[in-house]
């Protein structure tokens, strides 16, 4: 049956590959994200099978406006995984850590609060957090500090919200445009590094994890979880 699916941060990364996932399946798909050209660029490789509207995540607002003219719809899945907070604790400004909450913490929590109007009663919510709220590795504090934040609320709001099922997909190194922060080599290198440390040997696609998301979209029976999704990265550290 076609239902009809809404991606926070559908434009790029982990958030396109669930969309390219569910428009094969045959699934009404809208996409939003903040970047307009982003936008534009991500409705072009989905061929016009899905709809798509800029939004800032960050803004209580802005997604008031979005999901009030979007109408009713089936599942939310919220994405979002701003730049910076990485480094040692020493290093960090109070400025990356507001916009590191700001921009992934708060966004989830007000995706989901301006979602629930309009949000079908037997719908269900996926969030995206990361292995870093599983695994301690230096540098990591901020966002580990903030994934794991993502990940307890999508446990609190499973009970909160019931009947609807709220989960959380947890992925690890994942090949996508969040490392594009590093310089070119620098990236190829921390990339290279985490995948000889992984038991799998080999970074993540983004459409292994929006296999993880259609899962708990699909499933009817699983709430309240979060879905780890990285090559084995938490059972030894890497």
């Amino acid at each position: 049956m076609s239902e009809r699916i809404v991606i926070i941060g559908g434009t790029a990364g982990i958030g396109l590959a669930a969309a390219e996932h569910f428009v094969k399946d045959g699934h009404r798909v809208v996409i939003a994200g903040r970047d307009e050209q982003r936008l534009a660029t991500a409705l072009e490789r989905l061929g016009g099978a899905a709809e798509g509207r800029p939004v800032d995540a960050s803004s209580a607002a802005d997604l008031a406006e979005f999901f009030a003219a979007l109408g009713e719809f089936d599942h939310l899945v919220v994405t979002v995984a701003p730049h910076g907070g990485v480094g040692p604790i020493a290093d960090l400004r109070r400025d990356q850590l507001a916009a590191l909450t700001d921009g992934k913490l708060a966004a989830h929590l007000l995706a989901v609060q301006a979602a629930l109007p309009t949000l079908r009663a037997d719908g269900s919510i996926t969030l995206v957090g990361a292995i870093t709220a599983h695994v301690g590795m230096p540098g990591t504090a901020a966002i580990a500090a903030v994934n794991a934040g993502v990940e307890a609320a999508a446990r609190a709001l499973a009970a909160e919200l019931a009947p609807r099922r709220v989960n959380a997909v947890s992925p690890g190194g994942i090949d996508t445009d969040w490392w594009d922060w590093l310089p070119g080599d620098a990236r190829a290198a921390v990339l290279d590094a985490s995948a000889a440390a992984l038991p799998l040997k080999r970074i993540g696609t983004p459409a292994e994890v929006a296999h993880a998301i259609a899962f708990l979209v699909e499933n009817t029976y699983t709430t309240g979880i979060s879905l780890i999704v990285d090559g084995g990265a938490r059972l030894q550290g890497a």
